[in-house]
Parts: C-alpha cells; structure tokens; sequence
C-alpha cells in the first residue's frame, strides 16, 4: 500500500501528496485489517528535525505516510512540486476524521504516550464523544527511552489487546522514532498525533482557525508557552525560510536554464 502513495521528496523528507480522505481511508484500510502502518502528521519543527539529523530523517522516511501538517510544509510543497494541495493535513483533525470511523465500526484503540493525568482526561473525553469506541489499553510515557525489557513489555501489552489503531503522543522527534522503530512488530496502524493528546483531552487550547489557516498556529503556541517554545520557533522556523529560499531559488535558476543542443 506505502508503494502506491504519491509521495514528494521536501527537503530530503517524502512527504505524501494526501488530503484527509485519502490519508483517513489509508489508515482505516489498515485498522480494519490490523496491519502494521505508520502514520506521521509532520510540520515544520519535525520536517527542520530531518533536515538536521541524517538519522532522524532516515527513521522518517521508514513511516509510511508522512502526512503535511503544517499550512508552511504545503505550501512549500506545492511550490517547489505543483501538489496543488487545497489544505495541509493537521494531526489533530485527521485523528478525529479517523475516531469518527472508529467510532462507527466500533473499534479499540490504544493510546500510548503523555502523561497518565492527561490519558485519564483524554480517555474520559473519547468516552463522552466516541461511545463506540473501546479504549483498549494505555500506557503513559516515561519520558526516557525505554529498556530493551520496557520495550517488549509495551510490544506485548498492546499487541495483547489486539487494537485496531494505536495513536501515539510523544512529541517529535520521539514519536516519530517509536512509530519507525515498531513497524512490523505492531499489528496495527501507528499515529503519531503529538499535541492532538492534549487538544482533545482539553489540557491546551488550540489557536482560532483563522490564525491555523494563515500559517500562525505556531505563533499561538509560542504565546501560550513561550519559555518551552520560543527556541524552537525561532531557530527552526527561521532555518525553514532559508531553506525553502534557497530551493526556491535553485527551481527558478533551473526553469530559466536554456536546454542544451
């Protein structure tokens, strides 16, 4: 299925040319089936993550749809590979496309990732939206990387409950490398959701759309918890804009360049 997906290479990172429904039926193929699938909803800090970290990238690309969650990561995409993407696909929105169809076939899940408080009010609040749903199982994160012995132990726990979809909140980078990392040794489609935890469990606020739909969500989060964030704005965002530039650049010399004879 990952070989039949349109995919751009952005900045060394094979972003897949999808909107909602498509990413959504994707990832509800797998469910239904409870096949291994890695999902990635990836926006600008995470895309600046690859672009650094030959490492992180190539644990990237392993995940089978790399979804642009940004407005900027799209933009860019239809401006250096002519995607013509009509909106990004943000990871809070396409968690809940995909529990509303969870919902309606009545499906488990498991959430792994955050801490316990926030998967209590998470859980409570899917109880209350999704009453369909089956919430399978949790484990909350221990902020560290696992023991080899950890590690089995989750494996084995969720595999035991047999889930049809696993949503990951770990915040990038890490979620993104334990997706990578469980691919095959899962049985069923991973997502890699990050703050989608908190916003439904109803722990951060999200920005008003109008500031998401220009591209300012960032901004709003930097306003909302700046000494946490205002590193990673200011040095990824401002390294994506040079980056982006400079490609821009690149296309421009390359489409004026007369063919040889």
């Amino acid at each position: 299925m990952a070989s039949s997906i349109k995919k751009v290479d952005l900045f060394g990172v094979h972003y897949a040319v999808v909107d909602y429904a498509l990413a959504t039926e994707l990832i509800m193929a797998c469910a239904r089936t409870k096949k291994s699938f890695g999902v990635s909803a990836l926006a600008v800090h995470g895309l600046m993550e690859a672009y650094n970290d030959a490492s992180f990238k190539q644990l990237v690309n392993q995940i089978d749809l790399v979804v642009p969650d940004g407005q900027p990561v799209r933009w860019a995409m239809n401006a250096l590979h002519q995607t013509q993407l009509k909106d990004r696909v943000y990871g809070p929105d396409l968690t809940v496309k995909v529990l509303e169809q969870c919902n309606e076939l009545g499906y488990k899940i498991f959430l792994f990732g955050s801490k316990q408080d926030t998967l209590n009010k998470l859980s409570k609040q899917l109880h209350e939206s999704y009453p369909h749903i089956i919430i399978a199982g949790m484990q909350a994160d221990r902020f560290r990387e696992a023991t080899l012995e950890e590690d089995l132990m989750d494996i084995a726990l969720i595999n035991s409950v047999a889930p049809n979809l696993v949503l990951v909140g770990r915040g990038c980078p890490r979620q993104e490398k334990w997706v990578a990392q469980h691919l095959s040794t899962i049985h069923a489609p991973m997502m890699a959701v990050g703050a989608a935890f908190d916003f439904l469990a109803g722990t951060v606020s999200q920005a008003p759309a109008w500031m998401q739909q220009s591209g300012l969500e960032w901004f709003y989060r930097l306003c909302m918890e700046p000494q946490r964030l205002w590193k990673r704005y200011f040095f990824t965002n401002s390294l994506f804009l040079g980056v982006f530039a400079k490609a821009m650049v690149r296309k421009t010399f390359q489409q004026k360049k007369p063919l040889a004879k």
